[in-house]
């Protein structure tokens, strides 16, 4: 997927689960300031979300779990400030960040190095089984 599509799918991951979370948290909303540590404030409970959509994962059975981009400035996981992190593979996977590196750690997984779709420079993730993720998660359909 393009960055130009990839993107435009990120922005309606973020609305559907936005979505969600304002059936119990009306007061939600998309931060539409550019935000890398997190997509969505609930200020109702002082709670933050990050949404990562990854429809590819459907394919090659991994979830992306960014820490640089480019390689050697800290990313995502690395400087989020987020509470929850939302998974989005068309389902809704909420997980903490100290838990997704618990799952990193506990499974002794290395990074690795790659561009992405639309990307002009290397990223360093960790390809993340999602069943490991699945495991610790909230899954909602």
């Amino acid at each position: 997927m393009q960055f130009k599509n990839s993107l435009k799918f990120g922005r309606y991951a973020e609305v559907l689960v936005l979505k969600k979370i304002k059936n119990k948290y009306p007061g939600a909303y998309i931060d539409r300031e550019y935000n890398k540590f997190y997509d969505i404030n609930i200020p109702e409970i002082k709670t933050t979300v990050e949404v990562k959509s990854d429809t590819m994962s459907n394919d090659t059975g991994n979830f992306v779990v960014e820490v640089e981009m480019p390689v050697g400035t800290p990313s995502a996981l690395s400087v989020t400030k987020a509470t929850w992190w939302v998974f989005f593979d068309g389902r809704m996977l909420f997980i903490t960040p100290g838990e997704l590196k618990n799952i990193i750690k506990d499974n002794n997984l290395y990074p690795v190095q790659f561009v992405g779709d639309g990307d002009t420079e290397k990223k360093k993730a960790y390809l993340v089984k999602k069943e490991l993720i699945e495991s610790k998660s909230t899954i909602f359909d």
